[in-house]
């Protein structure tokens, strides 16, 4: 149950407790920001505790309801508070100088009844997604999404999967790691991703996911891995005077050359649900229209 305002003025009266951390008044703060509230005298009670006031505008203290969390002390209340009046007056005086210089030819009812119908129309547009959409895309959908689509998928920088590891020189069992990194054994590669959770600075063992050949570049000393020189340093151990560095080449797709699925597949993904909210949208309007004409509920003026 959030605090309402009689909580507050009972929390107000009691003394000191834990204080918010930085990062909730920070983010309380950032809530504040989305609620410029401002308010007619005559819509609050005369028991209703006045803020704060700046030209005609109000703040009460009704106009907070809900605003704060569970738990929080008199003191923070307090704080939070007058936080927010200090925010709200300058919210409002920016409004009121606003409203002084509203161009003539500004239609701000239209401009409001174009926002509310907008509101509408996206609420009840998620309810229908929610309800309607088919979120399952599988792998034959996206498969010939990408045969389709794929010419538009020509990658500007040059992409590779691989294993590679950047491990301090004097970490414990390097001399095991450097066997188990050898070995094609799983029982190894397991004992190796074990030690590397435990002692690596830096480690990529996932055989599926696809880097830029600078961002595992950047790991190493300048010029030991570039992409001119990839292809000539498929698999290396190297040390300088700190680190000990792994790398293996599992695969290399060229600047210029077409990206594969699994590189852009939540791109892929989040295009053809987009593709299939559209046609959604799209068929209930046609629908809504036809029930609309049956009915008789429209006509067209010449």
């Amino acid at each position: 149950m959030n605090f309402t305002t009689k909580n507050i003025a009972k929390q107000n009266n009691k003394p000191g407790g834990e204080r918010f951390s930085a990062w909730f008044l920070l983010f309380a703060a950032a809530v504040f920001a989305l609620l410029g509230s401002c308010s007619n005298d005559t819509k609050h009670s005369k028991n209703d505790r006045k803020l704060g006031r700046i030209y005609d505008k109000t703040l009460y203290l009704s106009d907070m309801d809900g605003m704060l969390p569970q738990g929080i002390t008199g003191e923070d209340s307090t704080v939070i508070i007058n936080t927010y009046v200090r925010y709200w007056m300058r919210e409002m005086a920016l409004l009121h100088e606003a409203e002084q210089n509203i161009p003539e030819d500004l239609n701000l009812e239209k401009l409001v009844a174009d926002y509310r119908a907008s509101l509408i129309k996206n609420n009840y547009g998620n309810l229908v997604m929610n309800k309607l959409l088919d979120s399952t895309v599988t792998e034959q959908q996206l498969q010939e999404f990408y045969e389709k689509n794929k010419e538009q998928y020509q990658l500007e920088t040059p992409i590779l999967r691989c294993r590679f590891i950047k491990a301090p020189r004097n970490a414990p069992n390097s001399d095991k790691a450097q066997d188990w990194w050898n070995s094609n054994k799983s029982e190894d590669f397991a004992d190796l991703s074990r030690w590397c959770s435990q002692h690596a600075a830096v480690h990529h063992l996932q055989d599926n996911t696809w880097y830029n050949v600078d961002d595992i570049a950047a790991y190493m000393p300048q010029g030991t891995l570039t992409v001119d020189n990839v292809e000539n340093r498929k698999d290396f151990i190297q040390r300088d005077e700190n680190f000990v560095y792994y790398f293996k080449l599992l695969e290399l797709v060229r600047k210029k050359e077409i990206a594969p699925l699994s590189y852009i597949e939540d791109q892929a993904r989040k295009v053809i649900l987009h593709k299939r909210k559209t046609e959604l949208l799209e068929d209930l309007k046609d629908k809504l229209y036809q029930e609309a004409v049956q009915k008789n509920n429209l006509k067209v003026f010449e």
